[in-house]
Parts: structure tokens; C-alpha cells; sequence
């Protein structure tokens, strides 16, 4: 029987606040365990909840990013479970009055051209928990508590179950890190946890318009552990249904060691949290005027910068997907532009030069040492053919352990392209008598063999000749390239 897979993500992503959704306790990531608490996060008897109205003001931006309606009178709940790294027993939480209604996240899968649309169906405020730190010693059962995390402000962004593969949820949650990041809402990173994701997988014959039994699945601290704990969960469903077994609704756990799923509890309903309006926080009350103010502050968003890059400046798509990942990449690459005047190579600078080494040296391009006002000035050079594209490397190198800018560099190692008619011409001369072999290759129609000859005299002029000038001066002394045949 074929199968199709029905799958919806809930994304939970940390708000980037100096301090936390209900109290004024600070929410930075790597301080001593529980040395970032107050009586709110302790959940000590007659604190009370203040929201946070930077929080809220961040959720409004997310909302407003990806199309959703804004909630103008909205509330906060009590979400009643018991753990051990929830002290009050209950989450704050928001359950009929989300701040945000609807909205979608579109996103290319990489080989198509074509984007595709994912549905939301909410984003709403609340807190986070603790969190357990077990005993690395089997010898001693015992776990730790952290209440550092606890209280951080959230924003948990639920989709329709409109994804059909693993890729799609990959390629999804790229598109809205990218957006949350552009927005500078949350810093979206996986490994400290500010970032985290829960897949709802089920599948059901192709043409059925039932949904089957769903599992949810967490523990997925990164995106390739999103896409392989689908396919692994895919294909244990499609066995379960092979063989005419069942299984009821259920939270499951990924295990990344042994690439398994494995059963963690029965899935709760929103009835079992017993949720009710929390009485100590008053209801929100906005108004589209201030909604409007908030949407006013929002930057162009990577979908149309993207396009811009594309329609305004000529680039290749590519080129266009590239430097619109990052907010910083973008700009830097504007900034750089600004100097150059030059769209297509500072792009090829950027994304091939500059992201190299960023990559490769696995830092942020804020970190990168070489300003885009520098960049922007090389390429300028290169552009206005006072250094070749092989100095401008040269260049580039001493870019990289200077401060120097590259007039000065060019001017002190005497780097400008020679535009000598009669010493050029001597060294074309000399080229063609030292390379007899490619002259009769080009003769008979061999066009590669004019890479040689100019190689030449690039080689002799130490890359100074103007590459342009010896392509001229070559085809009048060989003629134009013979037909072929």
C-alpha cells in the first residue's frame, strides 16, 4: 500500500529579552546553575507575574513577519502539569487567545524553483522551564535542577500538518530561523537550546482524507535530527500498519545515538492541563495603531531581499539566496556594494572570498576582520581595471593580516596594471616566440590554445598586464581563430 505522510512542527524559539517573560531576572545563556532566578521563577508563594513588554512587542514582530493576524485582546493561561524543573506545577501559557492567528512560512526545497507554503496555525507567549541534569554516574540515580532557563520567555510557532516529506520540514524550519534571525527576535541557536523543535507524524494511504494515529516526537535539538527522526518514524508506522498492528497517540523521544524513536508517554489532550485564565496577570488590551507601530520597525524580510537582489541588481538566483540567508551577510554585502558599484563581482567576492574563509574558519561575518568598505574598494579597483582579478587576490591576502586598505596596498607593492603599449607588445612578442606549440594549436583552430600564450604573459608582467590589452594585441598578430574543419 502506498502511503502519504501528514506532518506539523511546534517551534519553540527563546525571545533574545535582557530579562525574563514574568520577572526582571536576567535570561542569559551559560551562567552558574540557578544563579538567574527570583522569586517568580522559584515559584515561591505571593510573587506575582509582571509581563514583559519587550517579550510581547517580539511576538508581535514574529506574528507580523509571517502574515499572521495580530490578537488585540488577548490573555494568559495556566498550563497545570507537575514536573520536578517546574516548581509552580503550572506553565504560563496562552490556550484560546493566542497573540497570533494564521499566517505561513514559505521556503524553496533546494532543486526546484518553485516555493512552497506552510500554514500556520498559531504563535502564542510562554514560559520556559527548567531543566533536569542528570548523573553522568549510572552508580548515582540521582538529577540535578536548573532553574536559570526557567521563565525565559518563549514563542511557540505551531504549523498546520501542511508537510508531506522530510525535506519539506527541513527546508521550513531554515526559512523560519532565517526570518526569526532577520527580525533579531531570537538568536535561533540549536546547541543552547533557544531553538527547539517537536514533530507531529502520521501517515495514511494516498487518497484517504483521514488523518492516522499521530506521534509526537521530541528531543530534537537539530535540523538533521528533525529530518532523520521523521524518516525513521515514517517507516516504523508503515511497518506497524504492514503488519495490521495499532498503535494509540503517543510523545515519543529521539534517541541520536542509536537513530531510533523511542516511546516516552501517552500523548496528553488540552484538557488533561486543566488550563484556566491565569488571575494574576490582566488581559492584553492593543490597539492596530500600536500594532502598526511595530509592524513600521520591521527590516525587508530575506523573501524580498532576495527578489530585490534578483530584479534591481541582476544577480543570479543563486547568487541572491546566498547572501539573503543572514541579515549580516546581506548587508555586508550592500555595505560593499556601496563602494564597489559593481553587483555581479562583489557578489562573486562576498560569496566566494569572503564566505570562504567565514565558513572555513567557522566565526560569523561580524567576526570577520576585513570591513565591507574594504571590500567594496577592491572590487572597485578590479572593476575599473586598475588591478587584475589575480592581484586583487594578492591583494585580498594582505587585506587579511592588515588593516591597510587596498589603494594603500596597491601603491606600496606597486600592483597597477601596466597599460604600456610598447612593454606589453614586447611581451606578447616574446610570448609567442616561447610558445611555438599553442600558436599552430590556435592556427588551426584551437581556441583554448590562446589561454596558454596569454598565461604567458601574465606570468612575465607578475599578473600587471591589462588582460584586456593582450587579448587584443595577440588576435592582431595571430588573426582572428580559423573555422574548425
Amino acid at each position: 500500500m502506498q502511503y502519504e505522510v501528514i506532518i506539523g512542527l511546534e517551534v519553540h524559539a527563546q525571545l533574545n529579552t535582557d530579562s525574563k517573560v514574568f520577572s526582571d531576572s536576567p535570561s542569559k545563556f551559560g551562567a552558574a546553575p540557578n544563579s538567574q532566578v527570583s522569586s517568580v521563577c522559584l515559584g515561591l508563594p505571593g510573587s506575582l507575574p509582571v509581563l514583559n513588554e519587550d517579550a510581547l512587542t517580539k511576538a508581535i514582530m514574529a506574528g507580523l513577519a509571517f502574515g499572521s493576524d495580530i490578537t488585540l485582546h488577548t490573555k494568559f493561561d495556566r498550563k497545570n502539569y507537575f514536573y520536578p524543573d517546574l516548581p509552580k506545577g503550572y506553565q504560563i501559557s496562552q490556550f484560546d487567545r493566542p497573540i497570533c492567528a494564521g499566517g505561513k512560512i514559505s521556503f524553496t526545497v533546494k532543486g526546484e524553483d518553485k516555493p512552497r507554503f506552510v500554514n500556520l496555525t498559531r504563535i502564542h507567549i510562554e514560559e520556559d522551564a527548567g531543566k533536569l541534569i542528570h548523573s553522568a554516574d549510572p552508580k548515582i540515580p540521582q538529577s540535578y535542577v536548573d532553574l536559570n532557563r526557567a521563565g525565559t520567555p518563549l514563542i511557540e510557532i505551531v504549523s498546520e500538518p501542511d508537510m508531506r516529506s522530510s525535506d519539506e520540514a527541513y527546508y521550513y524550519l531554515l526559512a523560519l530561523k532565517s526570518v526569526l534571525r532577520y527580525i533579531r527576535v531570537s538568536d535561533c541557536n540549536m546547541e543552547e537550546g533557544s531553538l527547539r523543535c517537536d514533530a507531529n507524524v502520521s501517515i495514511r494511504p494516498v487518497g484517504s482524507d483521514k488523518f492516522g494515529t499521530r506521534v509526537e516526537i521530541k528531543n530534537l535539538n537539530s535540523f538533521k535530527a528533525v529530518k532523520a527522526a521523521i524518516d525513521y518514524e515514517v517507516e516504523w508506522q508503515k511497518d506497524m500498519y504492514t503488519q495490521g498492528k495499532t498503535f494509540p497517540q503517543q510523545t515519543k523521544l529521539w534517541d541520536s545515538a542509536s537513530n531510533v524513536t523511542q516511546t516516552m508517554r501517552t500523548k496528553e489532550m488540552s484538557h488533561d492541563y486543566r488550563y484556566f485564565p491565569d488571575p494574576d496577570l490582566p488581559p492584553v488590551i492593543l490597539t492596530k495603531e500600536t500594532v502598526e507601530s511595530i509592524r513600521k520597525t520591521l527590516p525587508e524580510l530575506p523573501d524580498a531581499r532576495r527578489d530585490r537582489f534578483v530584479e534591481k541588481l541582476g544577480l543570479p538566483k543563486y547568487d541572491a539566496e546566498v547572501l539573503t540567508a543572514e541579515r549580516e551577510i546581506a548587508d555586508y554585502y550592500e555595505s560593499a556594494l556601496k563602494v564597489s558599484g559593481d553587483a555581479k563581482k562583489t557578489s562573486n567576492w562576498v560569496k566566494d572570498e569572503v564566505l570562504g574563509i567565514v565558513n572555513k574558519e567557522s566565526i560569523t561575518i561580524s567576526e570577520f576582520k576585513v570591513t565591507p568598505e574594504r571590500i567594496g574598494g577592491l572590487v572597485k579597483l578590479i572593476a575599473d581595471g586598475k588591478i587584475s582579478g589575480k592581484i586583487g587576490k594578492t591583494v585580498f591576502e594582505e587585506m587579511l593580516s592588515t588593516d591597510k586598505d587596498p589603494e594603500t596596498i596597491v601603491t606600496e607593492k606597486n600592483l597597477i596594471v601596466v597599460r604600456d603599449d610598447k612593454e606589453i607588445e614586447r611581451i606578447v612578442d616574446e610570448a609567442i616566440a616561447a610558445n611555438e606549440d599553442a600558436v599552430q594549436k590556435y592556427k588551426s583552430g584551437k581556441d583554448r590554445a590562446l589561454g596558454a600564450i596569454v598565461g604567458y604573459v601574465m606570468k612575465v608582467s607578475k599578473g600587471k598586464a591589462d588582460p584586456n590589452l593582450v587579448n587584443q594585441m595577440l588576435l592582431d598578430k595571430l588573426g582572428p581563430l580559423p573555422p574548425k574543419g
